[in-house]
């Protein structure tokens, strides 16, 4: 059996976006790593490079794939692909 996968999440003080996304995917038992891009400007670069110049979040990286502002569905099937990879 496989460790659960862990997400990358972008994501800023405040922003409702965020809020809601990170709700709904802990309440389906996904492991999230934030990454706060108003504490540490390597997360907002980061943010930009894959957002087209722009700070928008929530972000989110699934094994190395960055997702902008997706919605709960397009992560968890962003894991299930995952998964369905051989090793």
């Amino acid at each position: 059996m496989s460790e659960p996968s862990t997400v990358e999440f972008y994501w800023r003080p405040g922003c409702y976006f965020c809020s809601n996304l990170e709700q709904k995917l802990t309440q389906q038992g996904i492991e999230l790593a934030k990454r706060n891009i108003w504490e540490d400007p390597a997360h907002a670069a980061f943010v930009r490079s894959v957002a087209g110049g722009n700070e928008t979040v929530p972000t989110v990286v699934v094994r190395g794939r960055a997702m902008v502002n997706p919605s709960p569905a397009q992560v968890v099937d962003a894991l299930g692909e995952q998964a369905a990879e051989p090793s």
